[in-house]
């Protein structure tokens, strides 16, 4: 079973920590319904300002912010202050990046079998 162990940490690919960390804050911060839906409104404009979201969700105004807060700064998106209003756009380079990560965990150079052998993952 140690020889198993140690096949298998020789297939998962080579990833900086810091990378594992962002990509780990970039799920926390997708781990909210709302926060998904945010997401989800973005990409179909340049940019939204906090009052255009919220007209798209059934929650506060100050429940938006908050969200759109988490997701800044999981770097997710970004915000651009003009006046009294700011901006949100999603930081696609971020996102592009996070998303190679996640595919970077299901890669593998062939199957291998977990445990006792009754999975083949």
């Amino acid at each position: 079973m140690m020889n198993d162990v140690a096949s298998m940490r020789s297939l998962a690919p080579e990833v900086d920590g810091s990378e594992l960390d962002e990509l780990a804050a970039a799920a926390k911060a997708l781990g909210h319904p709302i926060r998904v839906r945010i997401v989800r409104i973005l990409p179909a404009q340049d940019a939204c300002m906090c009052g255009e979201i919220v007209d798209q969700l059934p929650v506060a105004q100050a429940t938006v912010s908050q969200h759109l807060k988490i997701l800044k700064q999981a770097g997710l998106m970004r915000g651009e202050i003009d006046g009294p209003r700011v901006w949100y756009c999603l930081d696609h380079a971020a996102l592009e990046g996070d998303q190679a990560l996640l595919a970077s965990l299901t890669v593998r150079a062939s199957p291998v079998s977990c445990g006792a052998g009754q999975l083949a993952c």
